[in-house]
């Protein structure tokens, strides 16, 4: 394995790891803030004990994520320095603005949230838990930025030549406001208000299977379920808008994404099926003119294909058309589970529905398999650029570090990772089977532990 395949790697599994938490604090974030309310606005104590258990958990998910996260920085120095010169300028400016902006709000105030129950009045704790949710959708703002820009540059100048060439601002908005920021953030952060609502109800679900804090169990229910409705039954639409700006701003990713080779016929939609690379063909269920329907609102208009672009700037096809394919399959499943849960809740008949409970305990896979599956999706549909049409994947790479440097620390990467994700899924499992009456001030130690 070369150097560029092991960095490539190493960077895919850090940034895979630490984006299993990011979702579910931003989802869960907001949940705090509705249930929070609920307990102002009724004084019902059990919206009180429900919105102070799932403080414990955030507090927990907040730590290991940004345990998990410190890697990726340090990963752009070694791996990619040829990279982080080229974009340091752009991608700098909005690291800077998270860390500022967002990071120091929701940590700042997070002391507040988790302590401050009985220490300041009961307004200024809502405020806290406000605060709190907006640095975590604050995060994924200037992330997003950061990386949509790698997507659809805007807002620059190209200095140098050669290995001396950088991109430095030349209009910050635009650089934020980029052809793609907008739609991939809402896409993303719907997502993740997705992930907390399932991990509400899955968690409930199990309570309500095991006859376990009932009442807490039925009261998160009613705040959960329709809200993940609601978002899952957002996410298409919201999903169609993005699809719609790839396929003006990268033809090549759209085109891959549903294995469209001839620009002079219509996009299929394909419902079922894999990439055949020898025939350069598609294999399984398709809706004839499907895809240009949706796209150019014409099923008979011709779409862009990847015949327009030589090989070496097509992106992994196959890969990039399976990601995109799971990850809308993943989307129509947590639709039907929301809809299901909702309208079994509306009859008041889901406390009893043993299978439909079960599946809900499951259903936290779901979101977190469809995010991972977007976001391979996008960054290997970008390929071979890491800038798009700009820096090839391969011309970002450091010039110094060894394949071997790189094989060694990702196996060592691998390993605290996992060791890091058992003592997170021990922790979870034990502030779960605690239930609300766990300690608080022994679940904050907990997490304080595993982010040293």
């Amino acid at each position: 394995m070369d150097v560029e395949l092991l960095s490539r790697v190493q960077f895919a599994f850090t940034a895979a790891f630490h984006y299993i938490y990011p979702p579910m604090s931003i989802g869960l974030g907001l949940l705090l803030v509705v249930m929070e309310g609920m307990y102002l606005r009724t004084k019902d104590p059990v919206y009180e004990r429900l919105t102070k258990f799932w403080v414990k958990v955030f507090a927990l998910i907040f730590a290991v994520g940004v345990a998990s996260g410190i890697v990726l920085e340090f990963e752009f120095g070694t791996n990619w320095a040829t990279y982080s010169r080229y974009v340091g300028d752009i991608f700098g400016s909005a690291l800077a603005a998270e860390g500022i902006f967002a990071f120091f709000l929701e940590s700042g105030f997070l002391a507040i949230l988790v302590f401050g129950w009985d220490r300041v009045k009961p307004a200024m704790h809502f405020f806290a838990t406000c605060m709190v949710a907006l640095g975590s959708s604050f995060s994924a703002v200037w992330i997003i930025v950061a990386n949509s820009w790698q997507q659809t540059p805007a807002g620059y100048v190209i200095e140098g030549e050669g290995l001396a060439a950088r991109a430095r601002i030349t209009d910050f908005w635009a650089m934020v406001v980029n052809p793609s920021s907008l739609d991939r953030l809402t896409h993303t952060v719907v997502a993740a208000w997705a992930t907390g609502g399932f991990l509400v109800i899955s968690v409930s679900a199990f309570y309500l299977l095991k006859r376990q804090h009932m009442d807490m169990a039925r009261a998160a229910m009613k705040v959960a379920v329709p809200f993940t409705l609601a978002v899952t039954l957002i996410q298409p639409f919201l999903g169609h808008k993005s699809a719609v700006g790839v396929a003006k701003n990268q033809p090549a990713k759209m085109a891959a994404f549903e294995g469209h080779h001839d620009s002079s016929k219509p996009m299929d939609l394909v419902l079922l099926g894999y990439y055949d690379a020898a025939g350069e063909d598609v294999k399984g269920i398709s809706v004839p003119g499907g895809a240009s329907l949706l796209l150019k609102g014409d099923a008979k208009a011709p779409i862009t294909g990847l015949n327009d672009f030589a090989r070496e700037d097509r992106p992994p096809i196959q890969a990039a058309f399976q990601f995109y394919h799971l990850m809308v399959a993943l989307g129509m499943a947590m639709i039907l589970l929301a809809l299901a849960a909702s309208i079994q809740l509306w009859r008041g008949r889901l406390e009893n529905s043993t299978l439909l409970l079960r599946l809900l305990v499951s259903a936290i896979l779901l979101p977190h398999l469809a995010n991972q599956a977007g976001w391979f999706a996008a960054e290997v549909g970008r390929q071979p650029w890491i800038v798009y049409g700009l820096l090839r994947t391969s011309d970002g790479l450091s010039k110094v570090v060894k394949a071997n440097q790189v094989l060694g620390s990702l196996i060592l990467f691998g390993f605290l990772y996992v060791l890091l994700f058992v003592l997170f899924v021990y922790l979870l499992d034990r502030k779960i089977k605690a239930g609300p009456d766990g300690d608080l001030a022994d679940s904050i130690s907990l997490a304080h532990g595993v982010q040293q």
